[in-house]
């Protein structure tokens, strides 16, 4: 988008001069919205929990600000001629019950025509203007926390390759249609200093995205990183999404690795994950508590992975 001018003025909170998760709009002193859109082809077979993840997946990226969804419209496109209708409802379906669990009211969408299936969700919340988090605020002696395990790329590959088993595709489903509200409402007690959720970028590319620009660098804790752990051995394997290798392309030459952290580990840490969980950095005073109430709300993996260092290069550390 070199050369482009984006309209703005000061009530833009949160633009397009640096990438976050969402945008965000000052309304009042005491109000601002937050937008966004996602939308993907699917990841499993069955319309219902694809419509699920995926309104799990774009409703992720309020609370990953801080803020509270309140209304959706639905992104659709579908191959009518090719697809039962049937489909579509159930899809539709997944995602209205998504919504409902969250608390989003559907006040509209639009739909075409496709050859590939895809849907998604245009998503408004409110935050307080003082509350904004984005992934901005790193501060040295803050430490990380991740809430979701990673691994979902590499199973939803051994998945397609008919390598996983029942179970372990239906514990996977479920991890990705997870919303991230019980996390972020746990997460606004606590001093947090910025916050993103883990998606298509892999852990690693998304803590880049945090660590370029602040002036800081990261040390990941990589035996604390909580991971499914059937997705090591199919990264051993060789399961590898084609996502993971340009996500580690991209990002590699900013990030260093302990020569005892094996290759299976280091393609999670770059496996793009579909609707996954929020990192938070967080006061060090306030790290344990935070983990220890995320567990007691019941994100039983939630865990501190690492923490943010004074290091004017912005590189990231995996020992």
């Amino acid at each position: 988008m070199c050369g482009l001018v984006f309209p703005t003025n000061e009530q833009v909170l949160v633009g397009l001069d640096r990438a976050d998760d969402a945008g965000v709009y000052k309304v009042s002193d005491d109000l601002a919205l937050i937008q966004t859109v996602d939308f993907f082809t699917p990841i499993v077979d069955d319309p219902y929990w694809f419509g699920q993840i995926a309104a799990a997946n774009a409703l992720s990226d309020v609370y990953a600000m801080g803020g509270i969804p309140k209304t959706a419209m639905n992104l659709v496109a579908f191959p009518v001629k090719d697809m039962e209708l049937s489909v579509l409802r159930q899809m539709l379906q997944g995602g209205l019950d998504k919504m409902e669990e969250a608390g989003v009211v559907l006040i509209g969408g639009h739909s075409i025509e496709d050859k590939e299936l895809k849907y998604g969700l245009s998503v408004t919340g409110f935050v307080h203007p003082k509350r904004v988090l984005t992934k901005r605020g790193l501060r040295p002696g803050d430490q990380l926390v991740l809430t979701k395990s990673l691994g979902t790329g590499i199973i939803n590959t051994a998945i397609k390759a008919g390598l996983a088993s029942t179970d372990l595709a239906e514990q996977v489903t479920r991890l990705m249609a997870e919303l991230n509200r019980t996390a972020a409402e746990v997460m606004n007690r606590f001093d947090v200093g910025a916050c993103t959720d883990v998606t298509g970028f892999g852990l690693l590319g998304h803590l880049a995205e945090m660590v370029c620009g602040s002036g800081a660098g990261v040390r990941l804790f990589s035996q604390q990183i909580p991971v499914i752990k059937e997705a090591l051995e199919y990264a051993a394997m060789g399961l590898v999404p084609g996502g993971a290798h340009k996500n580690r392309e991209f990002r590699e030459a900013g990030i260093s690795f302990s020569s005892d952290i094996q290759a299976p580990l280091q393609d999670v840490l770059f496996d793009p994950q579909t609707s996954g969980g929020l990192l938070i950095s967080v006061h060090k005073d306030q790290a344990e508590g935070l983990v220890q109430a995320l567990q007691e709300a019941n994100i039983e993996t939630a865990a501190l992975i690492g923490e943010i260092v004074d290091d004017s290069r912005e590189r990231i550390e995996v020992i």
